[in-house]
């Protein structure tokens, strides 16, 4: 079962994709509502997540800074950064995102990019 931490500052948005990841049967060991959580998290998590989804514009830390310092952390961490802003897309791969998705999008296409990413 992958699992998954997901970063984003809008309570709603993080319980839809809470809820819809479970019932496609991903494992949610976590979430995070700015950039600084997410690393807090992460850092004190035993268990890495297979996959962290990221949101760009959060208070406190930034999703490209965020993004950052969790891969500087784990090389190997996959990342799927989203935003609205599509311009931020060199920056987040820059960061070490390994996919970007931009807002709005359906979940159907946040799967199909968890699927790619974590198939082995």
């Amino acid at each position: 079962m992958t699992s998954v931490l997901i970063v984003d500052d809008e309570l709603f948005i993080v319980e839809l994709y809470r809820d819809i990841l479970q019932l496609r049967g991903y494992k949610v060991v976590g979430t995070a509502f700015d950039g600084e959580e997410a690393i807090r998290r992460y850092t004190k998590s035993p268990d890495k997540p297979d996959i962290v989804i990221m949101d760009h514009r959060m208070p406190v830390m930034n999703g490209v800074e965020a993004t950052k310092e969790i891969v500087r952390l784990n090389p190997t961490q996959k990342v799927i950064f989203v935003s609205a802003d599509v311009l931020v897309e060199k920056e987040a791969r820059d960061a070490g995102a390994v996919e970007f998705l931009p807002k709005p999008f359906r979940m159907d296409d946040l799967i199909d990019k968890m699927n790619r990413i974590s198939a082995p």
